[in-house]
């Protein structure tokens, strides 16, 4: 288990003392963190999933790839 310092405005560091015990306080960061990651995750997932999905992208990249190698063969050095 790793140990964290973070910074937060005084006045949520009051509420969340106030709100959450504080033998409850690293768990409930914990799960709001975990939730956050996952919507970030989710999020460029989705991102991904549409560019794979996006014929029009897909065959300008192939059209590309014609020069992946240009030049780098002809180097003397």
């Amino acid at each position: 288990m790793s140990k964290v310092l973070i910074s937060m405005p005084d006045k949520i560091a009051s509420r969340m003392r106030a709100s959450i015990p504080q033998k409850q306080r690293s768990k409930v960061i914990v799960e709001l963190i975990e939730k956050e990651i996952e919507k970030r995750e989710k999020a460029l997932y989705e991102c991904a999933a549409a560019v794979e999905q996006d014929h029009e992208l897909n065959q300008e990249m192939k059209d590309w790839d014609v020069t992946l190698q240009d030049g780098l063969n002809n180097e003397s050095w």
